[in-house]
């Protein structure tokens, strides 16, 4: 069976809205520690897709990493309470102590919603998950020592006009990434550098059926 091929965004009827979003995605700032990348988009769960991810590297090392997509039914999804959705995920490294932390996992969702609208972004029929894994390794493996992460996966509606204003839930889902990865926040005032963005082509998906 022949390989279906990548429609592109210039493709006849994709939405101007859609269009403009995607492109909100592309050029968000990001702080310099985070190398975004467009990546393969899921097929199926709305007519259009885009999808981003990123690792947090902070001397040669990554120590946190997630992606974000962006769904888009022109004809709206009872469940969005809108015709976008913004799918998130993020994982990263926990000092073990931490993850003992009874109230860990509503601070994390915390750092959701706290960045949305510290970035101005607003949303709504916000739902997701905190989970924190702590792991201790014995025998041949005791040297490895205890280790802990964190995943949070989140998703909601943006509202107002999405083409124009999907950058700032793009930063705020930057922000969770370095707040999750254990990086101060940027100072007030302190302009954000752009980040190094990766070389992958567009994977801009229409879904069938």
């Amino acid at each position: 069976m022949p390989a279906r091929q990548e429609p592109s965004m210039d493709e006849p009827g994709t939405p101007s809205e859609f269009r403009d979003a995607v492109q909100q995605m592309q050029l968000a700032p990001l702080r310099p520690e985070i190398l975004a990348e467009e990546m393969p988009a899921p097929q199926r769960i709305a007519p259009y897709s885009f999808a981003l991810a990123a690792d947090v590297t902070v001397d040669g090392e990554d120590i946190g990493g997630g992606r974000l997509v962006l769904l888009h039914d022109p004809d709206g999804n009872d469940a969005w309470d809108g015709t976008f959705r913004c799918v998130a995920y993020v994982r990263a490294e926990l000092d073990p102590e931490l993850a003992a932390d009874p109230m860990l996992a509503e601070v994390g969702w915390s750092w959701l919603t706290e960045a949305l609208e510290a970035h101005g972004a607003e949303f709504g029929a916000p739902s997701g998950t905190v989970t924190c894994v702590a792991s201790e390794s014995f025998g041949g493996l005791a040297d490895e020592g205890a280790s802990a992460q964190i995943e949070i996966r989140a998703s909601w509606t943006p509202l107002g006009e999405v083409g124009q204003t999907l950058a700032a839930h793009v930063e705020a889902w930057g922000e969770v990434l370095c707040t999750a990865a254990g990086l101060p926040p940027v100072p007030e005032g302190v302009s954000t550098l752009p980040s190094r963005r990766g070389q992958r082509g567009s994977t801009t998906r229409r879904g069938q059926g």
